[in-house]
This record gives structure tokens, sequence and C-alpha cells, in this order.
């Protein structure tokens, strides 16, 4: 429920400028929500794309793991696998979209460094090292992508519903109180333009008794 205001002139003018800077607040949120859509469409194309290719890859990937298996043996492969070390080479930084901190994971060394002897493995292995790799590329990726949408949309939800709140709460309850106070005012004037009028007339008719009655004299 909107506060009454007492229809002053001042509160008046002080209801103008709230109402305009509500309506500058409204048309910047909008832009901002406009923009911040523009990017979630961007960021949810390259999630599908992603998600379509990374299924090939974890399939291809799969594959050549089992071909290594074969080749090796599952608990050779096993052993070769513990000698890789973990990757602690990922580097995350953010970028703001229009207030919004979106991940940038920079782009790991293309270059592989290798960590088991050659002498007890075979291409296979290599392969379904490569493989594995290429999966984690793309799941860095994903994850980036992803967690952009997740925050996007948080954003673009709340920007929604402050978009709202001005165009259906704010700003029309300010018109109204406006609208009343004009009113208020327009009528005052009116009055005071009558009682003015009343006035002058009495005063004129008070002038007239009295000069009919100095000329009688």
């Amino acid at each position: 429920m909107a506060k009454k205001v007492a229809p002053t002139r001042g509160n008046l003018v002080k209801l103008q400028k709230s109402m305009e800077q509500a309506q500058s607040g409204h048309d910047l949120l909008e832009q901002k929500r406009q923009v911040l859509m523009m990017e979630l469409v961007k960021y949810i194309d390259e999630a599908k794309n992603l998600q379509r290719d990374l299924s090939q890859v974890f399939s291809d990937a799969y594959g050549a793991l089992r071909r290594a298996n074969v080749s090796l043996g599952i608990d050779t492969v096993e052993d070769i696998s513990g000698s890789i070390p973990h990757t602690d080479e990922i580097v995350v930084r953010l970028r703001s979209v229009m207030g919004v901190e979106i991940p940038d994971i920079d782009e790991l060394d293309c270059e592989i460094k290798p960590s088991y002897s050659f002498y007890a493995s075979t291409s296979a292995m290599d392969e379904a090292y490569l493989s594995f790799r290429q999966v984690l590329l793309m799941l860095l990726k994903l994850a980036e992508v992803e967690t952009s949408v997740y925050r996007l949309a948080v954003q673009i939800r709340k920007t929604h519903r402050r978009v709202n709140a001005l165009e259906k709460v704010v700003i029309p309850a300010s018109k109204n109180q406006i609208v009343f106070i004009n009113g208020v005012l327009e009528e005052s004037e009116r009055e005071d333009f009558v009682r003015m009028k009343i006035a002058k007339s009495s005063r004129e008719r008070k002038k007239s008794v009295q000069n009919a009655e100095e000329a009688s004299a």
C-alpha cells in the first residue's frame, strides 16, 4: 500500500524527481536485462554444442581406453595411470558483464610431457592418454560455459524482478500521487481565485455604496 503524502508543492517536486529517477533506473535495468539475455543465449548455444561434442569425445576416449586395456592389460594401464601427475595448472579468471562475474579459464598448455615409460606401454596407451586429455580440456570449457549460464540466469531473474517492481508498483504509485497532489493544488488555486474575486467584488461594492452616500450628502 502506497504511503500517503501531504499535498504540498514541496512534496510534488520531490515526487516528480523521484519518478524521474525511477524511470531512469527502469530504463537502465531494462537495457541491462537485454544485454544479459544476449550473453545468456550465446552461452546456451555454446553449451549445447559442447555437450554434443563432449559426448563424442567421451565415446572416443573410452574406446581408446578399451583398446589400451586389451593391449596392455587392465592392471598395467592402472599402474601407468598412477604415474600421470594431477593437473594443477588450471587458472580461473573473472570478467564482468554488466556487473556479473563470468569465469574465464585459461587454456591449458597443448604440449604434453610424457610421464610414463614408452618401453612399458603401447601406442594404444598413448591414444587413450591423448583422448582423455582432450576430455579434460572440453570439461573445463563446459564448466566455464555452464557456470556463466547459471550466473547470468540468476542475475536476469533479479533484474527482471526489479524492472517489474519499478514498472508495476513504484512508477504507477508515484504517478497517482502526483496526479492527486496536482488535483488538490489546482482545486486550492481555484478556491483562492474565487475568494479573491469575491473579496474584490465586495470591496468594489462597498466603495460604490460609499461614493453614492458621499454624493447624496
